[in-house]
């Protein structure tokens, strides 16, 4: 009897294994296969995309009025008095279902306005094109200033069986869906690895929906590896999680039944 037990346990923790682990077709030891690269393509600002624009020079006072339009919603007062916020401070909060980014808007005609260098339109561009953009009117104001363009509002939502699901601001433009896993605090148990949801939307305002598999490698090629603003993944429970629930439902019930019982053996005594 007791070895019949330890076989099934065996095999119990063989399936469990097989389910949760990541990268399976790595080998365990030896030496391991290089993985190919995927393609990253820096994404382009879009109509109402959120931008930082830092520009940095000798005085810092001098750019005071362009950076204080990053802090608060400050383009609707650039000529209050800021301090310059550090590049630490740039950064976003990595969950942010709570706040607002801050920065400046990209409008309906693709353009930010930007207190002394006035409209410059960005859509289309990507963050490093804008920044050279940026730059050749900053040239005009400015002694050798440098310009620093990031978003502030790369959002990205993950949501299913993750340990944190919400949306998350991220911190930079590379970010892979293993990125995003991580932020997440990566999947429970219940979460199936073998069918990941990724739902890109399109500019047209049409979706596309890919599926990876995390236990295999050649998810890291894909071209949907690296993802692009306001993507939204969903990581599905597997049928283990509707068993479990079946029987903590049973357990309550039968906790319940046991309760009632008692109460009535009670009840009939007393009486």
């Amino acid at each position: 009897m007791p070895s019949i037990v330890a076989l099934s346990l065996l095999f119990c923790s063989c399936a469990t294994t097989k389910k949760t682990r990541y990268f399976q077709d790595i080998a365990d030891s030896g030496r391991l296969k290089n993985i190919p690269r995927a393609e990253y393509i820096e994404p382009n600002i879009q109509v109402d995309d959120i931008l930082t624009v830092i520009i940095q020079t000798i005085d810092p006072q001098a750019s005071g009025l362009v950076n204080a339009g990053n802090v608060g919603g400050g383009q609707n007062n650039p000529t209050t008095s800021m301090p310059i916020p550090s590049i630490s401070a740039m950064a976003p909060p990595v969950n942010s279902n709570s706040t607002s980014p801050v920065g400046y808007l990209v409008d309906k005609e693709g353009t930010i306005t930007i207190p002394i260098l006035g409209k410059i339109k960005v859509a289309g561009m990507t963050t490093s094109r804008a920044r050279d953009m940026i730059q050749t009117h900053a040239d005009s104001f400015y002694k050798s200033p440098s310009v620093i363009v990031r978003f502030a509002n790369f959002k990205v939502n993950i949501a299913g069986e993750v340990l944190r699901p919400g949306t998350y601001t991220m911190p930079n433009e590379r970010v892979s869906i293993l990125d995003a896993i991580t932020m997440a605090g990566d999947l429970t148990i219940f979460g199936r690895r073998g069918n990941v949801l990724l739902i890109r939307e399109n500019p047209d305002g049409s979706r596309t929906p890919f599926r990876f598999d995390l236990r295999k490698t050649d998810f890291m090629t894909s071209p949907y590896f690296y993802l692009k603003q306001n993507d939204y993944i969903y990581v599905e429970p597997d049928k283990s999680k509707a068993a479990s629930l079946d029987q903590a439902t049973a357990r309550n019930y039968a906790i319940l039944a046991s309760i009632l019982t008692v109460i009535i053996v009670v009840a009939t005594r007393v009486n």
